[in-house]
């Protein structure tokens, strides 16, 4: 017997609890940064996604698009502006904003899914998310206040993939908001009381030297992340998404995972292997 095939068999044996165990269960997926860049690496992310589908998993996923955003508003003569990493939204950004998830990212993801052999249905966040704009001189820049869970639930009961972009619609004016990805992610796993939260990104996780992936830290909970705050290894970015991670976690969700995107079959590797690839969050 060939001894390559008895390794594919022994794969397949090592990933069936996790398949018995998740069948059923929902699973957000924020896909997100450069892992969205290179087509390749889309395709092999995408092909995971209708393998969750195809052993009975329920995945939603929540895409971002700021470097595609950017682009847009490039082409339009407009130049970018961030503060404390959120885009300062003005009327003709937001209008940006909206084509781009919705005529771009969104439909390539949900065509990408069909090819692929999976069902998939685009969901305009602004049918989703309820928001307030925040604080400050972001303009129409907005928090999640709620999520409408109707068209998520009838997607997956028709075993459609939900594909959600990250807009919202303001409660007072009926207005479009731009929502950071992430805290979306988080806000809609937290209502949909996900299995696991999944942050697909260029990042392996967290880990103590940022340069040497050998020192990945594969599990944290509350306690660890305090300490690792005030070490300084938890810094900048990571902060809001492990602090919105507890969040979810607080709020029903099973477990949350930060893993690179950018990795062949990251979410194959992370969800059907004893050992995993990124960083599992727990309470």
């Amino acid at each position: 017997m060939n001894e390559t095939q008895i390794q594919k068999a022994d794969v397949l044996l090592e990933a069936l609890p996790y398949m018995q165990g998740f069948r059923g269960c929902t699973f957000l997926i924020k896909v997100g940064g450069s892992a969205m860049e290179d087509p390749t690496v889309v395709d092999t992310f995408l092909k995971d996604v209708v393998f969750l589908e195809a052993v009975g998993i329920n995945p939603v996923i929540v895409h971002g698009g700021g470097k595609a955003i950017s682009k847009a508003m490039k082409d339009s003569g407009l130049e970018a502006k961030f503060i404390n990493g959120m885009r300062v939204t003005d009327e003709e950004t937001i209008k940006i904003v909206e084509q781009t998830l919705a005529r771009v990212i969104n439909p390539e993801i949900v065509n990408k899914i069909n090819a692929f052999g999976g069902k998939a249905v685009g969901v305009p966040g602004t049918e989703v998310f309820t928001g307030e704009k925040m604080k400050g001189d972001l303009g129409w820049v907005g928090e999640v206040s709620d999520c409408r869970l109707g068209l998520i639930q009838a997607a997956v009961a028709g075993e459609f993939v939900p594909v959600v972009s990250p807009v919202a619609r303001e409660t007072a004016s009926g207005k479009t908001l731009n929502v950071n990805a992430d805290l979306a992610a988080c806000a809609l796993a937290t209502r949909l009381k996900a299995t696991k939260l999944i942050f697909l990104s260029d990042v392996r996780g967290v880990m103590r030297d940022p340069k040497d992936d050998t020192t990945l830290i594969p599990s944290l909970n509350p306690e660890a992340i305090e300490g690792l705050k005030k070490e300084g290894i938890i810094s900048g970015g990571m902060i809001p998404k492990v602090d919105s991670s507890l969040e979810s976690l607080r709020g029903g969700v099973g477990k949350v995972h930060l893993i690179d995107g950018r990795i062949p079959h990251a979410l194959i590797l992370e969800i059907f292997t004893d050992v995993g690839i990124g960083t599992e969050i727990h309470l």
